[in-house]
């Protein structure tokens, strides 16, 4: 069986820049993936300003259930919580969703984090799916990294297959390591390996082999960090791709990472 998948920061669905509304154009956006299971991360929950500010492009909707529209089911973790509203986490299925279960693994007073594990029903199998937006320091992140790894081990059988997508922020790429280890999990970019290059050799020399790296994704306009990852177990990747082009740049300071994937 194959599934087809995105992971997408959507900036609560305002521009980069004056922070204008973008949610139709977003809808639009992710019904063009044609993924059958989203991840998406910085999803307004409901913000009174913008409701009120711009009343008609702002949908009355929860934001999840509005992207969502009818081809999808929307789960919704909430983390960050003010005064005009609140935002986190969703996953949108076009698989019915058994389960979920939002944790909060926030490190610091000053950013609200979470762990959004929904199981998925496939016609085959149970699928467990996380959706990840980890902390700006990196402290914070590595705690995280340990929380996220203890959820997916109790939380899911060694032997399901398993999907954890989202912006981790980790653009020095410290993470990766311990989630392969750990987990026994790949990033859908690993096999995207240099077959040459002067520090491919120094590795060689080393015997520690090429360095697997994650894509670049943000900025959106001009990627360049790699914060954004979908690992995978239990699954074979058949391709993976970053969306670029103005019309992405518009939408979120993230480009979104569509890849197409199989259960073994």
């Amino acid at each position: 069986m194959k599934i087809r998948i995105a992971t997408y920061n959507i900036h609560k669905g305002v521009s980069s820049l004056r922070s204008m509304p973008r949610v139709h154009a977003l809808k639009q956006a992710l019904t063009s993936m044609e993924a059958d299971i989203l991840f998406l991360q910085e999803v307004q929950g409901r913000h009174d300003k913008f409701a009120m500010r711009h009343a008609s492009l702002w949908p009355e909707q929860e934001q999840h259930h509005f992207l969502a529209g009818e081809s999808h089911q929307a789960v919704y973790g909430m983390n960050a919580v003010y005064d005009h509203g609140h935002h986190g986490n969703a996953l949108l299925s076009r698989f019915p969703v058994l389960s979920s279960t939002n944790q909060d693994v926030s490190d610091h007073a000053y950013e609200s984090r979470g762990i959004l594990h929904c199981v998925v029903q496939l016609p085959e199998t149970e699928l467990h799916c996380y959706v990840i937006h980890l902390g700006l320091f990196a402290r914070s992140r590595k705690r995280q990294t340990d929380a996220l790894i203890e959820a997916v081990s109790t939380s899911s059988p060694p032997d399901a297959p398993l999907i954890i997508a989202g912006d981790f922020n980790d653009w020095t790429n410290q993470l990766s390591d311990s989630l392969r280890n750990r987990l026994g999990v790949c990033e859908v970019f690993d096999e995207n390996l240099p077959s040459r290059g002067f520090g491919l050799y120094l590795r060689s020399l080393s015997g520690r082999g090429p360095k697997a790296m994650p894509a670049r994704t943000f900025p959106a306009a001009l990627p360049w960090l790699r914060l954004d990852r979908i690992y995978v177990r239990g699954l074979q990747i058949e391709s993976a791709q970053v969306l670029r082009g103005p019309i992405w740049a518009k939408l979120s300071d993230h480009a979104p990472i569509v890849a197409s994937l199989a259960l073994k």
